[in-house]
């Protein structure tokens, strides 16, 4: 076990209960455009993805023009008000703002789009407390590395010092090909056995019990250099 410096976060799943929002959003998106709507479980599986990505995952046999046409209806009804606004899990302001005290150093790395998470860090009022935040249209969506390496390089923090925590295997891949550990929560899309199989160290039911497990981590850590 050891300490860690840097703790990033993804967004949707993590720390904030957006996953009906972004079901109902995809569906009506699709219902606007005419073609078939996702069912639930397909608009969850696709959560943590970048929006490109996600479309083609649902709707792999349109063409560009016909998914980016699903994206701008998308993100219509997301920056609208006719779905109710997404609220963070419980305790998830207080665990952020206990870490920046504590001093550790924090970021976002998020499937959403930069207009996207801009808008629900001001709404939030969380902006302030991260470092760093990374978007999926900024870099390759995860699981690809790109979002996570560029908040290691700007922070200058290396990989051994650096904890992810999320809710998809997305995340869990995205950490696993930076050479970074992860930690799953499972309030989120995917089960705890779908985190663990793609490298979480542990998986814990509410977020709220990542500070205990870190304080565990960093005592047992303490214990063998003594």
């Amino acid at each position: 076990m050891k300490t860690y410096e840097l703790l990033v976060f993804d967004w949707d799943g993590t720390l904030m209960d957006s996953e009906h929002r972004i079901v109902t959003c995809m569906q009506l998106a699709a219902a606007d455009c005419e073609y078939p709507v996702p069912g639930e479980e397909a608009v969850r599986n696709i959560i943590g993805l970048g929006m490109q990505e996600a479309v083609l995952a649902l709707f792999p046999d349109l063409g560009d023009m016909d998914r980016g046409g699903i994206i701008e209806a998308y993100r219509a009804h997301w920056l609208g008000n006719r779905i109710p606004a997404s609220s963070l899990f419980p305790g998830a302001e207080k665990v952020l703002q206990s870490f920046a005290e504590a001093g550790y150093l924090l970021a976002v790395a998020t499937g959403k789009s930069r207009r996207g998470l801009d808008k629900v860090l001001d709404e939030t009022g969380l902006g302030p407390v991260f470092h760093m935040t990374r978007c999926a249209d900024e870099a390759h969506s995860k699981p690809h590395p790109q979002m996570l390496e560029d908040i290691l390089t700007d922070l200058n923090t290396p990989p051994g010092d650096t904890l992810v925590i999320g809710d998809s295997e997305y995340d869990m891949q995205m950490a696993g090909n930076a050479g970074v550990d992860a930690l799953g929560v499972v309030h989120g899309v995917h089960s705890s056995e779908r985190l663990r199989a793609h490298g979480a160290l542990t998986v814990l039911d509410h977020l709220e019990e990542l500070p205990v497990w870190l304080e565990s981590n960093t005592r047992i850590s303490q214990e063998i250099e003594a």
